[in-house]
């Protein structure tokens, strides 16, 4: 008998063992999270991702209720893209030639300001489109310079084996933040109104004020610029062109963004499509969170991703995959189908993120990573804006349904046409040491 419960507990061990190692091989990699430094700025994202999404809704809701057009929401693209490409470049050079702790609290404390400025607007009942847009384009401007200069601190805070799984973290907690805040959004906006929203974001930033302020100091390394010119811009250029691989990756990044993200007609589909009432409503927060909701389950269950090598493969499935699931999204009549559609697809953007992103580190070397980055933030952050208007102008002349799913097909297509005529990015494989 005691033979007997032991052999028991030994195999109850043995499984629990079995169970362990078969959940460290799915479940997301917290290596990361050892290191101190890195660990401070992880945790201050989950405040500041859910207060980034309050204005993220809160801007083209504004839009969309001062005109009732959604090619003004699409207009908001043109606003937040050009300080994307002008100041996404140079802010990566500056990077290069800073402290980046140093530029990292000045871009953040002018992404707070221009927030408050924001809520200010919207509380005193100023009815100027043209005066969010500016104010819009203002805090774009910040970001886009905090945003590579950020990126670029990450490798210098961890071992550089453990970037993929870095970047599945982050990405896991703002996609958290990009699922929490939109559902907050929506059921507080009936409740306190829209002017509350940027009073939220404002606040949650000043918490990634105090983390950026308690990291280490984060100068240049020997070898690095000293000036952030239009020639330093200029080398990274020619560093990304001895990289074919790397602006292979960009390329279907901005297929998969350009063609197949319908964020701009959300408030149209949701008043007109999925029954929100015209002071925006539920419909409209489950829309915007449906995408973060898909990456972040995706993120939680992401353990497998740094033990694939062909990375090219896995960008170019994840991205035909992204296409499928907004053509699903365009023809759903229900919410809870488009939202499971936005989901799917959410799912496969953290996958590709996850390989472009780790593509990229791994070849960047750190007096040029800022740069680097730079460009990958124009990239990632500026295919959206462009798809604002595109969508935006698509939907105001054939339907917000119609150009959602013609979107979806493109990105098939073009995607598909892509892995075939550069098939050295579809053999790429991430480096084993």
């Amino acid at each position: 008998m005691t033979q007997r419960s032991g052999g028991t507990a030994q195999t109850s061990g043995g499984s629990r063992r079995t169970l362990r190692g078969l959940l460290g091989k799915i479940v997301l990699d917290t290596r990361p999270l050892r290191y101190p430094a890195y660990r401070r700025l992880w945790i201050s994202s989950i405040v500041t991702s859910v207060g980034a999404q309050f204005s993220a809704v809160a801007v083209p809701k504004q839009l969309y209720d001062l005109t009732g057009n959604s090619a003004y929401v699409g207009l908001a693209g043109v606003f937040g893209l050009v300080p994307l490409l002008v100041f996404g470049l140079w802010g990566g050079a500056v990077a290069d030639t800073v402290d980046r702790r140093k530029l990292l609290l000045l871009t953040n404390s002018g992404l707070a300001f221009t927030s408050i400025l924001l809520w200010l607007v919207a509380a005193s009942g100023v009815g100027s489109v043209w005066l969010v847009l500016v104010l819009f384009a203002a805090q774009q401007t910040c970001f886009a310079v905090n945003m590579p200069t950020r990126s670029a601190a990450i490798a210098r805070l961890i071992p550089a084996p453990l970037l993929p799984s870095a970047q599945a973290l982050g990405s896991t907690i703002f996609q958290l933040g990009s699922i929490v805040g939109p559902l907050l959004a929506g059921a507080l906006l009936p409740l306190l109104g829209l002017s509350v929203l940027y009073l939220v974001d404002a606040l949650a930033l000043t918490v990634a004020v105090w983390a950026v302020f308690q990291l280490p100091a984060l100068p240049p390394l020997d070898g690095a610029p000293t000036s952030a010119g239009l020639r330093s811009v200029l080398d990274g250029f020619r560093y990304l062109g001895g990289h074919a691989v790397l602006l292979a990756s960009f390329l279907m990044d901005i297929i998969a963004m350009v063609f197949g993200m319908p964020r701009a007609l959300y408030p149209e589909l949701a008043e007109r499509v999925f029954g929100d009432p015209p002071g925006g409503g539920a419909a409209l927060g489950a829309l915007y969170a449906a995408i973060p909701l898909g990456a972040f389950a995706a993120g939680v269950l992401s353990g497998w991703l740094h033990r694939i090598q062909r990375h090219g493969v896995g960008v170019t499935i994840a991205v035909v995959a992204w296409g499928v699931a907004i053509v699903g999204f365009g023809l759903a009549d229900s919410l809870w189908l488009a939202a499971l559609f936005l989901a799917v697809g959410g799912a496969a953007d953290l996958v590709s993120m996850v390989y472009r992103s780790a593509m990229l580190q791994a070849a960047a070397t750190d007096e040029m990573r800022g740069r680097i980055q730079g460009v990958f933030t124009v990239v990632v952050a500026g295919g959206p804006r462009l798809a604002d208007v595109l969508h935006g102008a698509g939907g105001s002349a054939a339907g917000a349904q119609a150009a959602s799913a013609v979107g979806g097909v493109l990105v098939v297509v073009f995607a598909v046409l892509a892995a075939v005529c550069l098939p050295a990015f579809w053999r790429y494989r991430a480096p084993t040491e």
